[in-house]
């Protein structure tokens, strides 16, 4: 049986507390998310360096390889060790990556807060992409925004990050946090790639986030396997343009019982108990 890598368990403050002076020229105590950089290195090869809030950096750089499509199963990976005295994690594959340099020289610099990078063409074999066949009622999709708005979060205390999370049903499975919607969505690839392959089938799956679908998010979820991605912000046109082209479902402004299916909108099934009465006709 392959070994699933060696995982430090580093941990770091998500907030910290400081003092501001509010409308009324009064001091408040208040709690901001902490922001630092953790520089990764894979083989002794400096790679990229993340600004993270550093809830889970394993999963994150874990979730980045996979999501750069640098490493094509989680059992290339020998270690991942996090040390924030040097804010670096060293990344010791079994067999090393090959061509590394020549599939990380291209560099593009992520939209958004909180940046990133992804190497290479963003768009390369995003058309050999296959999503599963899979249908969310439109009770199930209720089921989650509430879900979302019941968690206990960072963004509750102090503000300032973006939230992801992958559902089953209605059922939350994981939840994260981070200064970049693309770090909380790698945080997530990476929690999946150590679970049992035959749960993390993406048929039963829906994706969420706090952030917009750009492109960048678009790919990353349908690289997932996961065929529907829920934001309560909206989408850009590239977003757009590649989940019309690979089937992928996309909600947006999805807040208390309203939302906008901007893509694959044969995937939601509308429950006849949820849909909005007829208007009368005027006389």
């Amino acid at each position: 049986m392959a070994l699933l890598p060696r995982l430090t368990q580093a941990r770091a403050p998500l907030v910290r507390e400081i003092l501001a002076v509010n409308e009324f020229g009064e001091s408040d105590r208040i709690f901001i998310p902490c922001e630092r950089a953790l520089t990764v290195y894979v083989d002794k090869r400096e790679l990229v360096t993340l600004m993270t809030l550093g809830a889970h950096p394993e999963l994150l750089v874990l979730g980045f390889l996979r999501n750069q499509r640098l490493v094509e199963s989680v059992h290339e990976i020998e270690s991942i060790t996090v040390d924030w005295e040097v804010g670096a994690a060293a990344v010791k594959t079994r067999q090393g990556i090959s061509n590394i340099e020549e599939r990380t020289s291209k560099r593009v610099v992520t939209t958004g807060c909180g940046q990133g990078s992804v190497f290479g063409d963003m768009m390369a074999e995003v058309d050999q992409l296959v999503l599963p066949d899979a249908n969310l009622k439109q009770s199930q999709l209720y089921g989650i925004v509430n879900a979302i708005r019941l968690q206990a979060s960072t963004y509750k205390t102090s503000g300032s990050v973006h939230g992801c999370a992958l559902f089953r049903g209605e059922e939350m499975l994981v939840f994260v946090e981070d200064v970049g919607r693309h770090n909380a969505v790698d945080t997530i690839a990476g929690w999946m790639w150590l679970q049992d392959p035959q749960d993390m089938l993406g048929q039963d799956k829906a994706f969420y986030t706090t952030g917009r679908m750009t492109s960048e998010m678009v790919i990353k979820t349908a690289q997932m396997g996961i065929p529907f991605v829920i934001s309560r912000s909206g989408i850009t046109e590239m977003g757009h343009e590649v989940a019309g082209r690979i089937g992928l479902c996309t909600i947006g402004r999805a807040t208390n019982k309203r939302f906008l299916c901007y893509t694959g909108a044969q995937r939601l099934v509308m429950d006849a108990s949820q849909l909005a009465p007829p208007l009368a006709r005027v006389a």
